[in-house]
């Protein structure tokens, strides 16, 4: 048969280099082996010298009385006297020349057999790579190891392409050299029975021996039966049986590449769904405990774990760790079952221990599992198991596997956030908090550099997208990956540069020098398209800075990026009446047209910029410094209500400042001020050209805040009036107030309030949501069952129009219900104020 041009070109090119690889593997394990014969040999000669020298030394120890007539004999003893006498020669010692003439003869006879044998590996096409024939290298040194994972990747690559290249050729390889083909996961496994046999007892008798053979011949055929696993699930679970063991994982490697069309061939076949169910439990329950069996755990105090990796057992038994190993990533890809992946997960997790050694196949599981932690269809438990996974993993391993941990995991959570939804972001959540907590399992060295990496790539985009002048640059940095990734490093450094934490310690955190950086990019980030459109993304900006500033102590200023919404024309013109949904901010970076210019847009933006602005100066509530802070803002917010609302500044202004001291002409003129409101509304309504946004909800939220603002700058002047410390006294200024709460201060107690309503608020649109979705899937089962077999019918090719229409009266309702809790709300805050002027 003519070879293919595929075939020519590989021969040409790559055959000759891969044999030549395998030649080169074949000297070095054969070198290994001379070694280890010479210095055996070297150490029987030097005991066999010792022996010799001590038998030296017995005979030359005699009397010296002996000595001495012996040489008195010899003086009197005449020449023929003395050569007729018997007496013994002394041995000659042994010549260096001709010790270097035997060496010579066993070094050439030694090359000849080294040619001999290279000669037969060139006939055997012998395969000096697999996982069988160098496990000292992978245990001994990880750099050999990881060379050699190298080689076989590269050698995977030249075979599956010749596979596809030419598949006859492909196909004459497997039929002539197999071995060429073999790698880790599917490796024979069979050097174990030898330590099965050494533990066997040898004074057996034949009767017994027999009926172990008699079991033997059963067990070799290629079905797997329930018979079968449970004799391997007694005998390791009674006898702790490496041979069990084996079959076991042979049976494991079959059920993990059930149904498919790989073009291996396994050992064992399955037919059966409860035979490969009882034995995903049998090697997912039994294995890790017969491991630990012959190869304990030593577990340190600092969490650090020893495996003896030097013993024979391991050795022997490093093919099957691999290729378990291998089954159960593979598995893990394939599996959707929540109950299985769970025990799968918590079996891998004792495994963790004998594989810290193979460092390629530790990153690609670790790969797996970030995939299954990342993936929002996965269960919340699911994804909790996997982190758990992750956590031992970290901190068992060494540092360049816990760099790849933390590089992946990145990766995962910015994969994994794609998009944002009502339904994905409390897994969004999940991943975030996790992550965090693995970046303080690592030294303090690794995390700086990692999240210093890790955050000047995001200032490098940034950079882009002011450079670039085109119409879409910035879309690189408003989407939800861009605001979970800084919403995810606020995170990291406000759990890990905590104050309260840092205190604790007794030194400041190494992560303490990102903080100016990341700000500097979230505020980059913030102002960069300062369109109303985007007003959502910058309000989750805001509250990232936010939680930075609270736990840190560290001041940002934000009340101007705040101030900026305010002073834009959407919250300055008067809104346009809509029907629509009220946006959820949580789960938006960017409005609609359909929203822009609408009411209900508008009293959306101004809750939030109450909101954060409330929530950023209750921050500083307590410092002393609070009425300078507060001042230029409260001018700023009353010179936009005047602006905006001049009918109604005044009467609003009068309001915060009056107080209790016109309450009772109040009640006395109320009649009077009724008219007069009355007169002010028909003006207002009869000048066409009136300015202002005419929302009184929205002016009248900034106008409690400002007094807010004023109550707290007076309670703060107060106090520190009765002071006696300079302002250069750093230490005093500090304390200033360390002992009051911050709930007990003016704008405290108001944010505290607010909070409670809105989390109020909250789980009621919650509890409505999940009504709603309970009843929309009981409407989709009803029809399901009213339909039977009949099919789609005529009648129920508008139901989707009913259930839109259904949907959209839905949503009228909760926008009823949004505005009856806004009025609640609006009800509490003037109780607040009157409660605060009383």
């Amino acid at each position: 048969m003519a070879q293919s041009k595929a075939t020519k070109k590989f021969e040409k090119n790559k055959l000759k280099d891969t044999l030549g690889r395998r030649k080169e593997f074949a000297k070095i394990k054969q070198r290994h082996q001379v070694n280890d014969k010479r210095k055996a040999k070297k150490a029987a000669e030097e005991e066999k010298e010792k022996e010799y020298a001590a038998s030296q030394v017995q005979d030359s120890g005699r009397p010296a009385k002996k000595q001495k007539q012996q040489n008195a004999n010899l003086g009197e003893m005449s020449v023929d006297d003395f050569f007729a006498g018997d007496f013994e020669l002394p041995k000659p010692a042994p010549q260096k020349k001709a010790k270097a003439v035997q060496r010579s003869e066993k070094k050439r006879a030694r090359e000849e057999d080294e040619e001999e044998e290279e000669e037969d590996d060139d006939d055997d096409a012998e395969s000096v790579g697999s996982l069988e024939d160098e496990p000292l290298q992978v245990d001994e040194q990880d750099d050999a190891e990881d060379d050699g994972a190298d080689d076989d990747d590269t050698h995977k690559q030249d075979l599956n392409a010749l596979k596809e290249k030419d598949p006859e050729f492909y196909k004459y390889l497997q039929e002539e050299d197999p071995e060429l083909l073999n790698f880790a996961e599917d490796a024979p496994l069979d050097e174990i029975d030898e330590l099965s046999n050494d533990e066997e007892d040898e004074s057996k008798d034949k009767k017994k021996k027999k009926r172990h053979s008699k079991g033997e011949d059963e067990d070799n055929s290629n079905e797997v039966t329930k018979e079968k696993i449970g004799r391997w699930s007694n005998a390791m679970t009674e006898k702790q049986s490496l041979r069990a063991m084996r079959e076991v994982v042979l049976a494991f490697r079959a059920a993990a590449h059930l149904n498919e069309e790989n073009g291996k061939d396994y050992r064992c076949t399955i037919s059966n769904a409860d035979v490969y169910h009882e034995v995903l439990l049998s090697a997912l329950q039994h294995i890790p405990a017969v491991l630990n069996h012959h190869l304990p755990i030593k577990e340190m105090a600092n969490g650090k774990i020893r495996v003896p990796t030097d013993s024979k057992k391991f050795r022997t038994l490093t093919p099957m760790l691999k290729s378990h190993a291998s089954s159960l990533q593979h598995l893990l890809e394939n599996l959707s079952d929540v109950a299985t992946l769970k025990i799968t997960l918590t079996s891998l997790l004792a495994l963790q221990p004998y594989l810290l050694t193979f460092k390629k196949l530790i990153r690609e599981i670790t790969n797996t599992i970030v995939g299954i932690w990342a993936e929002s269809s996965q269960s919340e438990a699911t994804r909790i198991s996997a982190f758990l996974v992750l956590r031992r993993l970290i901190v068992i391993s060494d540092p360049s596997i816990r760099e790849h941990i933390l590089r992946s995991t990145y990766q995962g959570l910015i994969k994994g956030s794609r998009t944002t939804t009502i339904h994905n972001i409390g897994g969004i959540n999940l991943m975030k908090n996790s992550s965090v907590e693995l970046w303080g399992l690592v030294e303090p060295s690794l995390a700086y550099t990692s999240g210093f990496t890790f955050i000047r790539q995001l200032a490098i985009h940034l950079r882009s997208a002011l450079k670039n002048n085109s119409n879409d640059s910035y879309k690189t940095i408003y989407n939800w990956q861009y605001t979970h990734s800084l919403d995810f490093w606020s995170r990291v450094l406000s759990t890990h540069c905590e104050t309260l934490r840092e205190a604790t310690l007794g030194a400041e955190s190494p992560l303490r020098p990102l903080i100016y950086p990341l700000v500097q990019v979230t505020l980059g980030a913030l102002r960069l398209v300062p369109t109303s459109a985007y007003f959502p993304l910058r309000f989750h900006l805001t509250r990232s800075l936010l939680r930075l500033s609270r736990t840190t102590n560290t001041y940002i200023p934000l009340a101007a990026s705040l101030y900026e919404v305010l002073t834009s024309n959407e919250m300055r013109k008067p809104p346009k009446p809509s029907t629509l949904k009220p946006l959820d901010f949580d789960t938006n970076i960017r409005a609609t047209k359909a929203y822009l210019r609408t009411r209900i847009y508008q009293d959306g933006v101004g809750e939030q910029v109450v909101e954060l602005l409330s929530e950023f100066f209750a921050l500083w509530g307590k410092s002393i410094a609070f009425p300078e802070l507060a001042l230029p803002v409260v001018v700023m917010l009353k010179r936009w209500l005047k602006e905006v609302s001049p009918y109604s500044v005044s009467a609003a202004a009068r309001g915060g400042s009056n107080g209790q001291s016109n309450n009772s002409n109040s009640r006395n003129n109320a009649n009077t001020n009724t008219k007069h409101q009355t007169g002010a509304r028909k003006r207002k309504s009869s000048a066409p050209d009136a300015g202002g946004n005419r929302n009184s909800k929205l002016n009248a939220s900034i106008a409690l805040l400002i007094s807010k603002l004023d109550a707290n700058s007076k309670w703060i002047e107060a106090r520190r009036a009765k002071v006696e410390f300079a302002p250069n006294n750093r230490t005093e200024v500090e304390a200033f107030l360390k002992e009051v709460e911050w709930t007990e201060t003016p704008l405290g107690a108001f944010v505290e309030g607010q909070r409670k309503v809105r989390e109020a608020r909250k789980k009621v649109l919650e509890e409505a949501r999940r009504e709603r979705e309970e009843e929309r899937k009981g409407r989709r089962e009803g029809k399901r069952e009213g339909r039977g077999e009949e099919g789609f019918s005529d009648d129920d090719a508008g139901s989707g129009g009913e259930d839109e229409e259904e949907e959209e009266r839905e949503l009228e309702v909760e926008g009823e219900m949004e505005d009856e809790l806004e009025d609640e709300e609006e009800d509490e805050d003037e109780g607040e104020m009157e409660m605060e002027e009383d």
